[in-house]
């Protein structure tokens, strides 16, 4: 089977929902366009935030310490939804559903978001959007996942694990599992676009949980450390040469 890009994913909040995307057009040395545009502050990252602030709005990339994280709640692991129009749709199973501008609405979603996040850990406080975009690293990459990797680890845990828990941006089918382990220092394209493989993602406990329900199913980081000897999954890319990019395009190593 040849290679070829099987799904795009947009996570619009970090941490908070996410939707599918048919095409997208990558730019060089950027990140996803819209792929955690927005993030969720804590009381203990206000401290940084408001120590770089531009019009109210963080103007530098902050650590993923100071927002709300899927690994200090599992609940918000089951968050769906994205875009739709100029407002955002979520959903949660015990939460229901809540529509919203993030432009002029951000208390209506920290209300919506409170009994999702442990009462012990530090508060959410506000939505922002940053000159930057805040995903995990400073780093404008892309991940990339295989869907062949996903089918074997699935095969050896016996669990149907899904796509949601991992939160990547490009998945790919048509690789031998775990394939992509030696594309890093590589180039690949998908379509016209050129990607440059920078590094493994080592994976934290967010993975741990049941995107359906929030709840933990699995200690993923001692799984993929007891099966493989490492705990990565995934790769990040930089665009090196930029493009649209839609489903079913092929994918050449």
């Amino acid at each position: 089977m040849t290679a070829h890009l099987a799904l795009i994913r947009q996570h619009p909040i970090k941490s908070v929902g996410g939707e599918g995307l048919e095409t997208i057009t990558l730019q060089a040395a950027r990140r996803l366009p819209g792929d955690r545009e927005w993030a969720v502050l804590t009381e203990s990252g206000e401290r940084l935030a408001t120590a770089s602030e531009t019009q109210g709005q963080p103007d530098r990339w902050l650590p993923k310490s100071c927002f709300l994280r899927g690994v200090a709640s599992a609940d918000l692991q089951a968050v769906t939804g994205g875009w739709q129009g100029d407002l955002l749709t979520l959903s949660h199973p015990r939460q229901g559903e809540i529509t919203l501008d993030p432009v002029t609405e951000g208390p209506r979603l920290i209300d919506w978001l409170r009994p999702l996040w442990p009462a012990e850990a530090p508060a959410p406080t506000r939505l922002v959007r940053g000159v930057g975009i805040w995903t995990d690293q400073k780093w404008p990459w892309i991940s990339i996942l295989s869907l062949s990797s996903l089918a074997e680890l699935e095969a050896r845990t016996g669990q149907a694990l899904g796509i949601h828990r991992w939160r990547g941006n490009l998945w790919i089918d048509g690789l031998a599992p775990f394939a992509e382990r030696d594309l890093v220092g590589h180039v690949i394209r998908i379509g016209p676009v050129e990607l440059r493989v920078t590094d493994q993602i080592g994976r934290c406990d967010a993975t741990s949980a049941d995107t359906a329900t929030g709840q933990i199913d699995i200690d993923m980081v001692r799984t993929l450390d007891r099966l493989y000897g490492h705990t990565d999954f995934g790769v990040f890319a930089e665009v090196v040469t930029g493009g649209p990019i839609r489903l079913q395009d092929q994918v050449t190593l």
